[in-house]
């Protein structure tokens, strides 16, 4: 959501805090800003409604030049898009904050500040704590003491960075509840909600902890604990490059990561497996620790990552472990029954997704044997605050409509089944079999990308539909509210999905002529029935997009199919889930939406 940039050096800052923003423009955002401290003329900020390139535009009109800066992408929460929303946000000329987060007693603050005699121009929470600091500082001359004090009178989530134009020498973050990073260099020093927005200048990194509190200078970084004590938090180097983040020769990043998932799938199972058995070593000894003791599974996650968690349903029940799977902004507000022996598993792709995280965290009090994070980022808080984490190693993902990072999650949650079934009685061939499936997977997808211009010569069907329908049966159906989903973020058509077998309990009255229904069609037991169903869907006259197994023989009129070749059993709804990911793409293209960027979306969810 919301992205941070900030720096402190012996340069001009302005070009480091514009690309800063330009890398977290992946995030969803509705307005930019920055406020820099210029030698002249004292803080100046400059803020725009829309597209970092226009906030590029307003300063080669009124170039800004300064050594201490702050800049922030916003995503609406609190006040509609609008220049008088967008942060940076003043208190004054005294003192200019950027947030992420929301603050959830900024009613009652708002109330006792304009009591004080503050004027408030927004109508964001964030203005309460330029105004909080701004009373703060009447009697607390430090701005480091005055941000501690300041905090405490603060409910909810924030990652927040402060600066003071009478205070030339520092910047002081705080962290609760939404990620923030320090960057560290040779005599400057940088801050960022990610670390993507900071590769072009170090890849070395502080990542601060609960309730942290950092007072940074030019050359050198203090960090303070929730309790005001300071504290000393490991520096890391980020095995990413500055160049990772690139399109590259494709038009758009959501394409660009539908082509990598071959290579980031293979990378995934790297070292997890190898001539024909689950090297569960490298899970880490604590993973079959946990393993041992598992009797069942609770899967906790948001949007993709839950149909994720939905399919590994399917796989783990097969082998005889219980799964519950929940959305976790449900899940966090419910009384939780946690039977013995219950393994905690979160999915996400950035580690940081609000929900989830606080499921996490509550889930401690519930007993549970453990908790089991399967994650993208390696330095997120998720992966950071469960016993064991199993990275899915998709690298960055840019597009807000998750594509590699479905995949590789679902590739992962194949080795966790793997690693339970052994302990339910797999033997050493049922093993070989699956483990040589996986490793045939890489090259499966590949083989599917290859109908890419099939799939765009099918989505000219789409571009005057307003609704479609997907079905799918046992682990197919999660593919096809997946498949759902992907339409609908970017293209913005409506879309649904059912199990097939639900059609008859109300879906088929939207079925006619001017309906899409897309299904897959694997060559799996449950063949026939499905293709009952379609029948269904033929009779009432509804156009049929398949997606179907070579062996499968289809006897229906008026459809459309593609044929994908000797797809495995075992992996198959993942290999199916990429034609669903090219058939969104090339829709929304010929929709002319925003790919990457789909409205009112964001791709890290680090507020409620």
């Amino acid at each position: 959501m919301c992205g941070i940039v900030g720096a402190i050096a012996q340069r001009n800052v302005v070009p480091i805090l514009i690309e800063g923003l330009r890398r977290l423009e992946y995030r969803g955002y509705d307005s930019a800003g920055l406020a820099v401290r210029t030698p002249a003329a004292g803080l100046r900020r400059i803020r725009a409604v829309g597209k970092v390139a226009r906030l590029g535009e307003l300063l080669e009109t009124s170039p800004l030049q300064g050594e201490q800066g702050i800049a922030h992408t916003r995503w609406a929460t609190h006040g509609m898009p609008a220049e008088r929303n967008a942060h940076p946000h003043m208190s004054g000329e005294r003192v200019a904050v950027v947030h992420n987060g929301i603050i959830e007693n900024h009613a009652e603050l708002r109330e006792q500040l304009t009591g004080l005699g503050f004027e408030f121009t927004s109508e964001t929470d964030t203005e309460v704590i330029a105004h909080l600091l701004a009373y703060t500082l009447k009697t607390e001359v430090d701005l480091l003491k005055a941000v501690q004090a300041a905090i405490q009178r603060l409910v909810g989530a924030y990652a927040m960075a402060v600066i003071d134009p009478s205070d030339p020498d520092r910047i002081v973050v705080a962290r609760s509840g939404s990620p923030l990073v320090i960057g560290l260099g040779l005599g400057e020093n940088f801050i960022a909600s990610d670390v993507f927005a900071l590769l072009p200048v170090t890849q070395r990194f502080i990542f601060l902890e609960e309730g942290d509190v950092a007072d940074i200078h030019r050359d050198e970084v203090r960090v303070y604990d929730v309790n005001g004590t300071p504290v000393v938090r490991e520096e890391r180097l980020s095995q990413l490059s500055a160049s990772t983040a690139d399109k590259g020769p494709y038009k758009h990043y959501m394409l660009k990561e539908i082509y990598e998932q071959p290579s980031v799938i293979a990378e995934t199972l790297e070292g997890r497996i190898h001539k024909g058995r689950l090297l569960e070593e490298s899970f880490g000894h604590r993973a079959q620790t946990l393993f041992d003791t598992t009797q069942g599974v609770h899967i906790i996650a948001c949007g993709t990552s839950y149909h994720a968690g939905l399919v590994a349903k399917y796989w783990l029940e097969e082998v005889g472990v219980p799964c519950q799977v929940e959305v976790a902004s449900e899940y966090r507000y419910r009384k939780v029954v946690v039977p013995p022996g219950t393994l905690f598993l979160s999915i996400s792709q950035s580690g940081e997704t609000a929900d989830t995280l606080a499921a996490l965290r509550g889930a401690r009090k519930l007993g549970y044997i453990g908790s089991l994070t399967i994650c993208n980022v390696p330095e997120s808080s998720l992966t950071r605050e469960s016993d064991v984490a199993l990275m899915t190693r998709a690298g960055p993902e840019i597009g807000v409509a998750s594509t590699k990072a479905f995949t590789t999650q679902l590739t992962a949650l194949r080795l966790v089944t793997l690693a339970l079934a052994r302990r339910r009685g797999l033997s050493p061939e049922q093993e070989t079999v699956l483990v040589e499936e996986l490793h045939a997977l890489p090259r499966q997808v590949e083989v599917v990308l290859e109908l890419s211009g099939a799939i765009e010569k099918m989505a000219n069907a789409f571009a005057e539909k307003k609704d479609a329908l997907f079905l799918g049966r046992g682990p197919f159906y999660p593919i096809a509210l997946e498949g759902a989903l992907k339409l609908k973020e970017i293209s913005y058509i409506h879309a649904e999905a059912y199990p097939a077998g639900e059609l008859k309990h109300g879906p088929l009255a939207l079925v006619d002529a001017d309906m899409p229904v897309i299904c897959a069609l694997p060559d799996d037991p449950l063949l026939d029935k499905v293709l009952s169903n379609l029948q269904e869907v033929r009779a009432r006259g509804g156009e049929l997009f398949l997606f179907s197994d070579h062996k499968v023989h289809i006897d229906l009129d008026r459809f459309q199919n593609l044929t994908l070749a000797d797809i495995l059993p075992s992996t198959a709804p993942i290999v199916y889930s990429v034609p669903l990911q090219l058939l969104a793409y090339h829709v929304a293209v010929l929709k002319g939406t925003d790919v990457d960027q789909p409205r009112n979306l964001a791709k890290s969810v680090t507020v409620e």
